[in-house]
């Protein structure tokens, strides 16, 4: 199915919608996904891209929470847990399995009966299957399966399952399936003002389309501030903000090729200071982190700084002593935001890591926190009660239809019957004229969505007319046919990664990619200048920690 935005916004003008959300993350898209499923008439509203806030700058695990029960929050590394698997099976193409290694050394933050305990313990209010039990090594058994480990003082490891995600890719296909299920949701929508009626209720939006300077409002029975980093600024413009706030902290993620950090195998470890980091391969390339700094200032573009990086690189030292990095090695990196709980009169340190739910007297609801494992348990919780208000005004609607739900691209017969079915359908994308290799990782990324993408190849492969890699070139016009996305940032950092995993390639093609969208918009030579240079910043952003770009750095961007 093709996504129409002019379509999706003449439904945004004409209806009056029961729930209306305004925030494109994946606790938003969560939400739109939940609500329509029910039978409601589901709006969402985002004033940047499908997950440009937090939600495509998270460490890309949809991870149980083993962290809490050092903080003994039982109950939450239970349902999380729990959630995880849920994911999976929803959406096998976006979430795999991913063994993590937990070394544990003399002096270190585990040892090994707390450790062994611990994933015990873990396993068992996660409800983890039999074959993803934790197993526990020894010293040899920890080298073995990691020979870059630390080795002084090493005493063995846990061995246990996460589950890597494409963090942008799943909040896509996420609000791909609310679209489909007769969502009406927009990127490049940005909420200005919140509207009331007579009464005082809350009852619409005022919004603004940034891409085009159209202004129109959005009118609901019910409006719900899933605005992540910005709930605050939305319950500004209610009156609202007061008890709980948000308190912002920072976390950052280097990316090194795995050519000079040959990494093979995931490992969650220990810093000198206390704190633990993941370090995890993926793509030929290793990623590290994550940092958590309180931040204060614009969430949009949170960015690396050299201390960042310089921690990053330390606890890549400390653990794994013999791997020479150093940062001419950095070949990109991110940087995202947490919205996390601070109430009134305590202590930054008592910050709550917990999802929250707020209603406010003219009727406005709120949720925030939450982590992105538990966006599925966040909206259905959040839609439960706003089910509970129509309930009142003896209007109903069915419960919850998400658990068993097939994300877009899920469709594949359930997370055993993934890789059979991407074996199923790699013969069809060599037709298509794709290579093996190409044909599966196109299988891969886009599962159930992937004979699209085949069929975009086969049929418009000859006629098209770039440089591009096909590959690359099919990617793209997925994006823009298919998935929203509106400028070479939201192709190259969200649709495909690559400005993350495949830096090079997005160098090497970025005026190929900004030319074939410029001919397939209509841009004009202002726009086109605007995207170019938009993503220009955006891979510097990512290569050159913030404070080390100077104003000739960014003069020559701008």
């Amino acid at each position: 199915m093709k996504t129409n935005r002019n379509l999706l916004k003449k439904q945004l003008k004409e209806n009056k919608f029961d729930v209306l959300v305004i925030g494109g993350g994946i606790t938003g898209a969560g939400i739109a996904l939940d609500a329509s499923t029910r039978g409601m008439k589901t709006a969402l509203v985002e004033m940047q891209d499908f997950s440009a806030g937090t939600s495509s700058r998270s460490t890309k695990l949809v991870h149980g929470g083993l962290r809490y029960l050092k903080q003994f929050e039982v109950k939450m590394v239970a349902e999380v847990g729990k959630e995880r698997a849920v994911v999976y099976e929803n959406g096998p193409h976006v979430t795999t399995p991913e063994w993590m290694l937990l070394p544990f050394h003399t002096d270190g933050t585990f040892g090994k009966f707390t450790t062994s305990i611990g994933l015990r313990v873990y396993d068992f209010l996660a409800g983890v299957k039999k074959k993803e039990r934790r197993k526990m090594f020894s010293k040899e058994q920890t080298l073995a399966y990691e020979p870059l480990v630390k080795q002084d003082g090493l005493k063995g490891g846990g061995y246990y399952v996460e589950y890597r995600t494409d963090d942008s890719r799943l909040t896509i296909e996420v609000m791909k399936e609310a679209i489909d299920k007769g969502a009406a949701a927009l990127n490049y929508t940005k909420v200005e003002n919140l509207l009331y009626d007579t009464e005082g209720k809350i009852n619409g939006v005022a919004v603004t389309d940034v891409l085009t300077g159209e202004k129109y409002s959005v009118f609901a029975e019910v409006i719900v501030n899933a605005a992540g980093p910005w709930v605050d600024s939305i319950r500004e413009k209610d009156g609202s903000r007061k008890g709980k706030t948000l308190q912002l902290t920072k976390g950052v993620h280097l990316v090194i090729d795995q050519s000079v950090f040959p990494l093979k195998q995931a490992i969650y470890f220990d810093t000198p200071d206390g704190r633990m980091v993941f370090a995890i391969p993926r793509d030929g390339k290793a990623y590290v982190g994550t940092t958590d700094t309180f931040y204060k200032e614009d969430p949009v573009n949170p960015a690396m700084t050299v201390e960042d990086r310089t921690y990053i690189l330390n606890a890549i030292k400390y653990m794994f002593p013999s791997v020479n990095v150093t940062e001419d090695d950095v070949e990109s990196s991110w940087a995202g935001v947490r919205p996390l709980i601070l109430e009134d009169g305590k202590d930054p340190s008592e910050i709550s890591r917990k999802d929250e739910i707020w209603e406010s007297e003219s009727g406005l609801v709120t949720i925030a926190g939450g982590k992105l494992t538990g966006y599925r348990k966040m909206a259905e919780t959040v839609v439960n009660l706003v089910s509970g208000k129509f309930a009142k005004a003896n209007k109903s609607f069915s419960e919850c239809q998400t658990k068993h739900l097939p994300i877009s691209g899920g469709k594949v017969g359930g997370s055993s019957k993934f890789d059979s079915y991407v074996a199923g359908i790699v013969p069809d994308g060599m037709d298509a004229g794709l290579t093996k290799e190409d044909a599966e990782a196109v299988a891969r990324m886009y599962g159930s969505n992937a004979p699209v993408v085949y069929r975009i190849v086969k049929e418009q492969k000859a006629s098209a007319e770039n440089n591009m890699p096909v590959l690359l070139w099919a990617k793209v016009h997925y994006a823009l046919e298919h998935e929203l996305a509106m400028t070479p940032v939201d192709v190259l950092l969200r649709r495909t990664g690559l400005l993350l995993f495949g830096i090079k390639e997005a160098v090497q093609y970025k005026e190929e990619v900004l030319a074939y969208m410029a001919s397939y918009y209509g841009w004009n030579q202002a726009e086109q200048l605007f995207y170019k240079k938009q993503l220009e910043k955006e891979i510097l952003h990512a290569t050159v920690p913030a404070d080390l770009q100077s104003e000739e750095l960014l003069d020559h961007i701008m």
